[in-house]
């Protein structure tokens, strides 16, 4: 009889020990799924899965056996104590499935794949499914809320009036928690983008009279919109596909730059014609108009990609390509505009600082980039982190040093070149580009600063302020904009291998405007509020910066929400769809990232170097060629199939 394996104990008698299929199929789980991980195997050099990625492989395998990796004793759960068993109550009334609210109740939660959540005695009587969250996540957020109060006790008490009810930082940390929560209602309610519901919470809170910022507080939130601004450029450089760039560039520099310039040209022209503006006011604002939003294109390219639309020919990686590019020329742009309108050098030192911005902002970040390729080290237990601050810190450095020498368009452009070679360089070294953890850490970044952003961006404007025929006129402009560009860009997909439905499908998909609006759109006000002069002139300056906020957020009010409807609608009807979707990989493309995704420790190396380890160690004591045994015992025959990570060693006896 085979030996069957106890919680007790992991060893059986040596003479009972017989290879039958079930050992086999035993040994063969127990390597798959040893310590309740995935065991994969290596990849290329020194590349590391994250987290996630492994999560996401034990999800896909449903052989997985749960109690195995339970640590103790099983737990015992009462009959209302599992979210399953809560679904299958609701489930047996037809006519509550099909109701209006239980649907609207559902779309809030999410399947929950661990362990079942505990619940005390009587939850499901006063917490109903689906009307309450579960136990678990009702206690994870009660807990995170007391972790925020006291904090904020803690910052009230050594920072004094200014964390206290009705101060300056209170009012910021509501107005970004308020902020936060009004885009997952967005997500939730209507599937747009979270943006939306975050910049109408701004405008909302600014209106109501609840946000008031003193200028020291306008001055944070300055640098505020430029650590986003550099979170946006750098995810913009990771997110450039170095293979795709190579067989493509040409395709994509045309797509990128000539509808850009067209945009930028027209935008100046009826800002200069319409409202009034003078020409470097107007191109200072043609430059931030023209820019597309990644935050809003990339969800709803993904959503589309995971349904294999598209995938052929690679429009989603060409949309994402132009994109990129798309930002790097409006900001450069911007930033060379700044420099020229507020700088106090002479004319002809304006003109060559705009091409030596340029070149020196690409040079420096191509040097940047390839340094990284060989620091750290590429087997350095903290390679992700120190990667991580590398690609962080010398985005601000670069971002902020430029403004400091007044050299505005260099710092951006070295900010995605930095981004872009790095990636480029560790794709070489064996990271997968889809599972880089250096994206996850910048995601979960943007998670932090969206909000922040977003809502200040908000904050600016004053409905009461607004003139009807700024709105009319801007909003004419807008929409002329959009509409023009996208036949533009339609008819330079000339002499590419796509057809005419895919030409107007990549045309309409880059009219959504969203963050680089809200970044640079209070600059120009940043600048005129640190002038001196006469008050009449610095009054009509402001007046022009007041009309570049009150543009740049009307174009995202208007294009965000309508850019990601007509990607999600004309998606299906206009884009080829493949037989077979292929399988997509990452956090990009299922769950949303967290913290967990860049741990700092591979738990899956270290368990396979133990594994290892144990392998060697049994080797030693015992090899195929003179087994160590009693004669009375017979021989284990050695498979020729792959070695086992995890052996279970007999006992001898004495």
């Amino acid at each position: 009889m085979p030996c069957r394996m106890s919680h007790s104990s992991l060893n059986c008698h040596y003479d009972s020990y017989l290879p039958s299929d079930s050992s086999l199929e035993t040994d063969a789980l127990t390597n798959r799924h040893w310590n309740g991980r995935i065991s994969a195997q290596a990849e290329g050099p020194s590349r590391r899965k994250s987290n996630l990625h492994n999560a996401m492989a034990g999800e896909m395998d449903t052989s997985w056996d749960r109690p195995a990796h339970i640590e103790g004793r099983y737990k015992k759960y009462s009959t209302t104590s599992s979210i399953y068993s809560k679904k299958a109550l609701s489930h047996q009334s037809e006519h509550i499935e099909r109701s209006w609210w239980f649907a609207c109740c559902q779309r809030c939660h999410t399947d929950d794949s661990s362990i079942p959540s505990w619940e005390p005695p009587h939850w499901q009587k006063v917490c109903p499914y689906p009307l309450c969250p579960s136990y678990r996540r009702f206690a994870q957020n009660l807990a995170v809320l007391l972790i925020g109060i006291m904090t904020w006790v803690i910052v009230w008490i050594v920072l004094g009036e200014t964390a206290a009810p009705g101060g300056q930082l209170f009012m910021f940390a509501v107005l970004t928690i308020a902020a936060h929560f009004g885009g997952w209602l967005m997500v939730k309610v209507t599937t747009l983008p979270a943006l939306i519901g975050m910049l109408i919470v701004g405008i909302i809170m600014k209106n109501i009279g609840f946000v008031d910022f003193d200028p020291h507080y306008q001055k944070l939130s300055s640098y505020i919109r430029k650590i986003a601004l550099t979170i946006i450029l750098t995810r913009a450089g990771l997110d450039l596909d170095p293979m795709a760039m190579k067989k493509i560039f040409w395709t994509v520099i045309k797509l990128a730059l000539v509808p850009w310039s067209f945009e930028f040209a027209l935008s100046a022209v009826l800002c200069n014609l319409l409202l009034g503006m003078p020409w470097d006011w107007a191109f200072l604002l043609g430059s931030i108009f023209a820019a597309v939003s990644p935050a809003v294109v990339v969800p709803c390219l993904f959503r589309l990609r995971e349904k294999g639309y598209g995938v052929s020919k690679g429009i989603p990686t060409l949309v994402l390509a132009v994109s990129g590019i798309d930002d790097a020329a409006s900001v450069a742009v911007f930033g060379i505009v700044v420099s020229i309108m507020f700088s106090s050098s002479s004319l002809t030192m304006n003109i060559i600082q705009g091409p030596l911005s340029i070149i020196g902002g690409v040079a420096f970040g191509y040097f940047c980039g390839y340094l990284v390729k060989y620091i750290p080290e590429r087997n350095d237990a903290f390679l992700v982190p120190i990667r991580v601050l590398l690609l962080l810190v010398g985005g601000l450095m670069s971002v902020l040093g430029s403004e400091e020498i007044g050299w505005g368009g260099a710092g951006p452009l070295a900010v995605i070149a930095f981004a872009y070679v790095a990636c480029k360089e560790w794709v070489g070294q064996g990271w997968d580009l889809e599972d880089n953890p250096v994206a996850t850490a910048f995601e979960i970044f943007w998670m932090f600063f969206e909000p922040m952003l977003f809502a200040v961006t908000g904050a600016q404007v004053v409905i009461s302020d607004l003139e009807p025929h700024l709105v009319l006129v801007g909003c004419g402009i807008i929409v002329a904009c959009i509409v023009l560009r996208a036949v533009l860009t339609s008819c330079s997909a000339v002499r590419s291998n796509l057809n005419m439905r895919e030409k107007i499908f990549v045309g309409l998909a880059w009219m959504a405007k969203a963050t680089v609006q809200a970044a640079l759109a209070p600059v120009a006000l940043d600048e005129v509020s640190k002038m001196t002069g006469d008050p009449e002139h610095l009054a009509v300056l402001k007046s022009y910066a007041e009309i570049i906020i009150s543009i740049c957020i009307l174009s995202i009010v208007i294009t965000a929400p309508l850019g990601a409807i007509v990607i999600t609608i004309t998606g299906p009807r206009l884009l080829s769809k493949t037989s077979k979707p292929p399988v997509l990989e990452g956090w990009r493309r299922s769950h949303r990232p967290s913290i967990r995704d860049i741990s700092i420790i591979d738990e899956e190396e270290i368990a396979e170097r133990d594994a290892e380890a144990e392998v060697q160690s049994s080797t030693q004591t015992q090899t195929p060629s003179s087994p160590q045994i009693s004669p009375d015992k017979p021989a284990i025959p050695f498979a020729n199939s792959t070695p086992t990570p995890i052996t279970v060693q007999p006992n001898h006896r004495t």
